[in-house]
């Protein structure tokens, strides 16, 4: 990773911590962060790799706050340990289209909040245009919804929402994940860079090859099971509906698949059981940074011989990976993907195979 020019907003924003520090310093910091964690759960003795990093300004996704205050409209990120608001001028992590959209977004809003009123704009840059979901408490009238309609084409945007409702479509949001072109809903998880995605994929497809029916948990819009179901039937489970549907249509219409089935169920409330774990050769997870405590209890209980786990939350991993090394399990290279740069999160991928 080259040397960063210093972000105006260092010292101030609570995004990016460690944005001073040279890059081996850097990559050394979030790869240290990894084995303490490891360490804490006794896999002290764990192959942890360099860091791979993703470039600056390749961030897809954001969450901005806004606030309106003596007339204008403050719109960014949190300070440090603090909920004010870093009105942005600068920003070297985000997509140059997604940076530039605050700037449009603060426009947008002066014109609608009310003095003293705040909401955030949920943003994903998708291959086709940009992705807006609002969240305020005020409840939208006709005029609301069409002074944010106006603004949909000056912005050239693909969709906006509000509270959950369309406002406006110039184009369904897409994504292309593997072979399929995948039409995602409002404010749908996507890995928060496209470079790590990759990463990512290649990884769990490598670790999975061979596998003839695998698991995906906690799939989303199908990140891992479209590049898998290219060599193998999957099953792709997660509890929410509009992200499920949207990968079940896109695997309809995708040529050169193995079957893809869905189901929609909670994991963290009601995993899968190690009886019928035992029906896949493989499985991938992506879990919440809450990780998958329930979920890696019935796996170490299973037969299953593979498991691919992708996480955001080293403590987490740390916590769920003790747990499949002691139901049987070897963990291999756990391999630190960092696409949330200058920050304190880190990704992380690891596959764990029957001893």
């Amino acid at each position: 990773m080259p040397e960063p020019h210093v972000c105006i907003h260092f010292g101030t924003c609570g995004g990016c911590t460690f944005q001073n520090l040279a890059p081996a310093d850097y990559r050394a910091l979030k790869r240290h962060t990894v084995v303490r964690a490891l360490e804490r759960h006794g896999l002290g003795n764990a192959d942890v790799a360099e860091v791979a990093a993703v470039a600056p300004a390749t961030r897809r996704r954001a969450v901005f706050k806004l606030a309106k205050r003596g007339g204008g409209v403050l719109i960014g990120f949190h300070a440090a340990r603090s909920h004010a608001i870093v009105d942005m001028r600068e920003c070297l992590v985000l997509t140059p289209e997604v940076f530039a959209l605050a700037g449009g977004l603060r426009r947008m809003m002066a014109a609608i909040l009310r003095e003293g009123e705040g909401a955030e704009a949920h943003v994903t840059r998708s291959d086709n245009g940009l992705d807006v979901a609002l969240r305020w408490k005020r409840k939208f009238d006709p005029n609301i919804a069409a002074e944010i309609a106006r603004w949909m084409s000056r912005l050239d945007l693909a969709r906006m929402t509000a509270n959950g409702e369309l406002l406006a479509e110039a184009a369904r949001p897409l994504v292309r994940l593997g072979r399929a072109e995948v039409a995602i809903p409002p404010d749908c998880f996507l890995q928060p860079t496209r470079e790590g995605e990759h990463m990512l994929q290649a990884f769990v497809r490598d670790a999975l090859a061979g596998a003839k029916y695998l698991a995906d948990l906690f799939c989303g819009a199908g990140t891992f099971a479209f590049p898998l179901a290219e060599r193998a039937r999957v099953h792709a489970v997660d509890a929410d509906p509009a992200m499920l549907d949207a990968l079940g249509a896109a695997a309809r219409k995708t040529a050169g698949l193995k079957p893809v089935t869905t189901e929609r169920r909670d994991l963290f409330r009601q995993p899968l059981t190690a009886g019928e774990l035992g029906a896949f050769d493989g499985v991938v997870l992506d879990p919440p940074r809450a990780g998958a405590l329930a979920q890696v209890r019935a796996l170490a209980q299973s037969d299953v011989p593979r498991v691919a786990y992708v996480s955001c939350n080293s403590e987490s991993f740390g916590r769920d990976a003790r747990i499949l090394s002691d139901g049987g399990f070897r963990m291999g290279t756990v391999r630190p993907v960092d696409q949330f740069l200058w920050s304190e999160h880190i990704e992380l991928v690891a596959v764990f195979t029957r001893r």
